[in-house]
């Protein structure tokens, strides 16, 4: 895959022998994501009861929507998310690609007609993303790292964008909190990479707080 206009010069390249050895953050790193999981899912349950009341009554349909993504090292795990589509979404995908409005690996469409009423609030606001607290919990993914991707998405990437699999993938992401669906892939990978090269537990807290305040004043989410 072409990198577009992106300055060889500005290309990372992330050491894994590095990474897959620092041992210490990856142990307080799980350990932390399993206790603020856990807290998440007890504090958040009336939420969680008030939005799956609201999705069963729109349509009647179910209220969890699950979808295999790849974690490190290309694993493959079900992501859950509280459903925000019409129930044959996934049927419906192949006759809107050509509306797809970023490039690269990516499908993003900002008036996607596959969206429930109670969908665009969820989505917006980042609320359809809450069960992936369950994925955290259960070492699937970390409250902070690189966005999972679809198993059709890694086929088309390069070595170069490989390297987002270097790490457990995240709920939460410099990417999300930098514009999300305002930014086209390659900047993702970038910035995926540029958080994996610069990860640190100061740096993850300050990107979950960060994360905080667009849940109450939503960025680029659709």
């Amino acid at each position: 895959m072409e990198r577009g206009q992106l300055n060889v010069q500005q290309l990372i390249h992330l050491d894994r022998y590095h990474i897959d050895h620092r041992y210490v953050y990856r142990t307080l790193k799980r350990l932390s994501d399993f206790i603020f999981s856990l807290g998440g899912l007890i504090v958040l349950a009336p939420l969680f009861i008030v939005v799956m009341l609201l999705i069963k009554l729109e349509d009647h349909g179910s209220i969890f929507y699950k979808q295999k993504r790849l974690g490190r090292g290309g694993k493959v795990f079900y992501m859950y998310k509280f459903r925000s589509m019409c129930m044959n979404a996934d049927e419906k995908l192949a006759e809107l690609k050509k509306y797809n409005e970023v490039d690269g690996a990516m499908f993003k469409m900002k008036h996607d007609p596959r969206v429930t009423r109670i969908g665009h609030f969820i989505r917006k606001t980042s609320i359809d993303e809450l069960p992936q607290l369950c994925n955290v919990l259960m070492g699937h993914m970390s409250l902070v790292g690189p966005r999972p991707p679809l198993p059709n998405e890694v086929a088309q990437y390069s070595e170069y964008d490989k390297q987002r699999l270097y790490v457990t993938p995240g709920c939460t992401g410099l990417w999300q909190v930098s514009g999300r669906n305002e930014v086209g892939f390659n900047e993702m990978v970038e910035l995926d990479l540029r958080y994996i090269q610069k990860s640190n537990l100061i740096y993850d807290f300050i990107i979950v707080l960060r994360t905080i305040k667009i849940m109450v004043v939503p960025n680029g989410a659709y």
